[in-house]
């Protein structure tokens, strides 16, 4: 009688994973490509580069939906990496700077009792690792039946908080250093992963994405996948293959901000790296059901310099990219610093060749991608992002603000004291946290619609604004449970010069060494970004 009754159960438990996986299958790839350091102004998306080649990011976008206004959520890496594994921004994480490489495991973000005297706020120490707890991307796909892996940079942590802890079957090349282990061009550092054989200059994003298609062809017929393809490029160091570098010198205009004949090169090494995904892609009959997403994770790189030739074979000192027309870059709260080329392919829902102002910001992808593929968000993981589904359709967002938490100083050109951002609709605050009169805060608000390159400061004369602004700010700290600077006790007003703000001495960080004849007026490098 037991039998007859567990046969039927038997028999409807194995009609059931059947169903589930046939689900499974049925739903789209995803390939998520994340470049490092790639300003806004760094790509042709935007008309504003006529020395850097992009035409493979212009066949992505002719396929989807090319976003103006796609947000980081910080202006340095690791921040955003972990937004977008977990839909949280980094005041909720408490990953704020790039230390994933750190010896020092920090588990939990603190703030210290007293910074320099010169200091008005005490910032505070960032996480180091992405804690396994979370129900990343990575395991939630892996979790639906999907098969996962990862290739390039990581910087959330080494084992055991690396892609194989977090739901990847697969992390090449298993590294967790800020940037490529010596040079993009062969022969490089990494543990186990060479060049392939007769190829002695090979190019790390050549090898990258030859193992990314080498997977992504192997994956079994029906199973879905997911791959991060988390690009080195075109983070430091500077240099690309000689070849590319030698075309661009013949094309560099000295007047021209971005006269960078290297970096334009590993631009263009990137760029091809896109193309050969999607040749696979296509190649494999899976562009129909594959969705495409490419993003950065901070702006350009505004404070390095690169030792090289100009087109007339003499030697010069170039800053590595500009972000004009905005202002700032990488490590500044500034549009140069946390404004992305954004570009979603979604098939059946994106329409080709489409653009979209809406505002999104990396937090998007984690609750957009689980809720339309039928994943579903877990319900104790809260999400700062929010579902874009109804701007990839060509619709609006209803959205109150994106948050940018930053609460550090680096020496960068632009930089800023310890500072939260918040963008709604065309305006953007920034408050400074403790700069202001008696230990208030200070604020910056800029309407980015008539003041892209944010020059002028409303918040003297929009007063209204600004506490409008701030509550929404300060809603999403406490709501986020944010470890926030705190006024320093042991400030000294004689050693305060708010006139070095964004005015940083000395010049570009060339080799260990500070070159003040660098073109560009740029300021001193911060070793640890």
């Amino acid at each position: 009688m037991k039998t007859k009754n567990l046969l039927p159960a038997l028999a409807g438990l194995f009609l059931l994973t059947l169903g589930a996986f046939a689900a499974t299958a049925d739903r789209p790839n995803v390939i998520l490509i994340l470049a490092d350091d790639l300003g806004w102004a760094d790509t042709t998306l935007y008309g504003h580069t006529t020395l850097y080649h992009t035409p493979n990011l212009e066949r992505l976008r002719q396929r989807g939906m090319l976003f103006t206004r796609a947000y980081s959520a910080s202006p340095l890496c690791s921040p955003t990496r972990s937004s977008i594994l977990t839909g949280q921004t980094p005041a909720r994480t408490g990953i704020t700077t790039p230390n994933g490489h750190s010896p020092k495991a920090i588990l939990k973000a603190t703030v210290a009792e007293s910074s320099g005297p010169g200091n008005k706020a005490v910032m505070p120490e960032s996480v180091t690792r992405l804690l396994t707890s979370y129900p990343t991307l990575g395991k939630m796909f892996k979790q639906a039946g999907y098969a996962t892996a990862h290739f390039g940079k990581w910087h959330l942590g080494p084992e055991p908080y690396s892609p194989l802890q977090h739901g990847f079957d697969v992390d090449v090349p298993h590294y967790n250093g800020p940037g490529p282990a010596g040079t993009y061009v062969a022969p490089w550092k990494f543990k186990d992963f060479d060049a392939d054989p007769g190829e002695p200059n090979q190019h790390i994003e050549d090898r990258m994405a030859k193992e990314a298609v080498k997977w992504l062809t192997s994956v079994p017929k029906g199973q879905p996948f997911y791959m991060n393809y988390w690009m080195f490029s075109v983070h430091a160091p500077f240099d690309a293959k000689a070849a590319l570098i030698e075309k661009y010198r013949k094309l560099i205009d000295p007047k021209n901000p971005q006269h960078s004949p290297t970096y334009a090169a590993m631009v263009e090494s990137m760029d091809d790296a896109v193309g050969k995904l999607m040749d696979a892609v296509d190649q494999a009959g899976l562009a129909d059901n594959t969705i495409f997403i490419f993003t950065g994770d901070n702006g350009g790189n505004m404070y390095n310099g690169i030792r090289e030739l100009d087109r007339d074979g003499k030697e010069m000192v170039a800053v590595p990219t500009s972000n004009r027309p905005l202002r700032g870059g990488k490590a500044t709260v500034y549009e140069g610093g946390i404004r992305e080329p954004g570009i979603i392919v979604w098939p059946k829902v994106t329409k080709p060749g489409s653009t979209s102002d809406e505002i999104i910001q990396s937090t998007d992808f984690y609750p957009t991608l689980l809720t339309a593929l039928g994943i579903g968000v877990p319900k104790d993981h809260p999400v700062d992002g929010m579902d874009i589904t109804p701007a990839l359709r060509g619709g609006k967002l209803n959205r109150a603000g994106i948050f940018t938490f930053f609460p550090h100083n680096p020496s960068v050109p632009d930089w800023l004291p310890p500072a939260v951002v918040v963008h709604s609709g065309d305006w953007k605050l920034i408050r400074l946290f403790y700069q202001g009169e008696n230990g208030a805060h200070d604020y910056r608000l800029y309407n980015l619609k008539d003041d892209l390159g944010e020059t002028t400061d409303l918040a003297k004369t929009k007063t209204a604004k600004v506490r409008e602004l701030d509550a929404l700010i300060e809603k999403h700290l406490t709501d986020a449970h944010a470890v926030v600077p705190l006024p320093n006790p042991k400030f000294d007003p004689a050693k305060y010069k708010p006139e070095n703000i964004g005015k940083q001495a000395g010049g570009l960080k060339v080799g260990g060494e500070t070159d003040k004849k660098a073109t560009g007026k740029q300021g001193a490098a911060d070793e640890k970004i």
